[in-house]
């Protein structure tokens, strides 16, 4: 679907710029007159982590006047696999900052404004209000739809991406001329049922795939070029190196938005059941520490389990447990191999899927198991720092 082009043109180029958007210049379709939109343009990207990386730079790159970051995050070595705006040296700095300057090193001429924030219903809408477009580059669900919302709202349109492990999906929403996020998905997964990038990983190469396509629709979308991805659903499959497009429509039966809600309560970082089940069934990895040296002198006895993955088992793991991934527990194949005679102890990266599983234990009859909060995560940051994170 042809559309107008979304921001009018600056007054002129200067010749530092007619030299350095030259490759653009001489492209028919940008020309100058596209050059001076971009010019003019404001784009507001949403993360600067590994969708946030790329789309960042190359937006720099292609001329974008002004470019906000919305980043409340520090660098971590993790992030270097994927996140390439950022270098070793960042390593603790505020993103927002790194990012900031790398983009002054790739385009000295972008006016970059730096949000270090976290993206909320008390702010986003202030913020949105100086945009023109929305770069979503966000990896929960949550924010996802507080973007959606606050850009239905405002009246803008937005670029959206997702990654997961070989796969990804791109797609441009904008109310007014057709489908939004909620369109696509009206509600969020049960959580739990979707793991993180963070719990599942992701192929650092593919936030590059993802990151240029959404900078691609940014650019057609600024300039009035094209056919962008409004109603339609671009997905990458990293592995067969195929793309497919499916169509988009409205959904005619959808609620309309008329304010903001409590995106933390919609989508939910746990269930009620898992809530419930570690609400006094929690244990500290100090008290795991004391709770092992007992086990060790006979004074205690109790099954300590990783229901994590194989894979992530082979990264670090918490001496002395045996492993049981989180899948066994949701088909029912972990009950028999639990013993009976003994207390059980969960435990997983950070928490959530250990309280998962800890609802289905209970469930199943075993009143007494724990989990230990802060999984492997805090256990290697608080007790062993020399097993590596992730």
């Amino acid at each position: 679907m042809a559309l107008p082009p979304l921001v009018e043109p600056a007054a002129d180029l200067t010749t530092e710029e007619v030299r350095r958007y030259s490759r653009h210049l001489i492209i028919p379709d940008v020309g100058m007159d596209g050059q001076k939109r971009l010019k003019n343009a404001k784009v507001l990207v949403i993360g600067a982590g590994g969708l946030g990386s790329p789309a960042l730079l190359y937006l720099a790159a292609a001329g974008v006047g002004t470019l906000g970051v919305v980043e409340f995050d520090t660098v971590d070595e993790s992030n270097l696999q994927r996140q390439i705006i950022h270098g070793q040296s960042d390593i603790g700095k505020s993103k927002a900052l790194s990012a900031k300057e790398s983009i002054a090193e790739v385009n000295p001429l972008v006016n970059v404004i730096v949000h270090d924030t976290r993206l909320d219903n008390d702010n986003v809408l202030e913020i949105f209000a100086d945009y023109d477009l929305i770069v979503d580059g966000t990896d929960n669900f949550a924010t996802r739809y507080l973007v959606n919302d606050a850009a239905v709202l405002s009246h803008k349109p937005y670029v959206w991406g997702s990654i997961f492990r070989f796969e990804g999906q791109v797609s441009v929403f904008w109310a007014d001329h057709g489908p939004q996020y909620r369109d696509l998905y009206p509600a969020p997964p049960p959580p739990g049922m979707v793991p993180s990038c963070a719990e599942g990983g992701v192929l650092g190469v593919l936030c590059a795939s993802i990151g240029s396509i959404m900078v691609t629709e940014a650019i057609k979308l600024i300039t009035g070029i094209g056919d962008p991805l409004i109603g339609r659903l671009m997905v990458y499959d990293a592995l067969e190196m195929s793309y497919k497009t499916l169509k988009l429509r409205k959904d005619p039966n959808g609620e309309p938005i008329t304010g903001l809600i409590d995106y933390d309560d919609f989508c939910g970082a746990i269930t009620d059941e898992a809530a419930d089940a570690a609400a006094g069934n929690t244990i500290t990895v100090k008290q795991l520490e004391e709770w092992l040296a007992d086990r060790e002198s006979g004074k205690r006895d109790f099954e300590l389990i990783d229901v994590r993955e194989a894979v992530e088992r082979e990264i670090n793991k918490i001496p002395g447990s045996v492993l049981i991934p989180k899948g066994d527990f949701q088909n029912g194949s972990a009950l028999g191999k639990l013993p009976q005679d003994k207390q059980v102890v969960l435990y997983c990266k950070a928490g959530t899927r250990s309280a998962e599983c800890l609802a289905i234990v209970h469930g199943a009859g075993l009143a007494d198991a724990v989990h230990v909060g802060g999984g492997v995560s805090a256990w290697v940051s608080q007790i062993d720092p020399a097993q590596p994170a992730y």
